[in-house]
């Protein structure tokens, strides 16, 4: 199994989340990747890594304001 996935290009251990979404943001999500021609775990990832960054953000902002 490993082989396998060093042929795709993908490190041999990646850590896996399991998320359940309401219907409705899971039809948004299928809807997201369907227009952008990507997969629903594409869309995830993007909007997760945008998430941690805004945070990353807004948290030197606050760290900035209290010296």
């Amino acid at each position: 199994m490993t082989e396998k996935r060093k042929e795709k290009g993908k490190s041999a251990h990646q850590p896996r989340a399991s998320v359940t979404f309401p219907p409705k943001l899971y039809g948004t999500l299928e809807t997201l990747a369907k227009e952008k021609k990507v997969s629903i775990a594409w869309v995830v990832r993007d909007a997760v890594d945008k998430y941690v960054k805004d945070q990353s953000l807004q948290s030197d902002k606050t760290k900035g304001n209290q010296l």
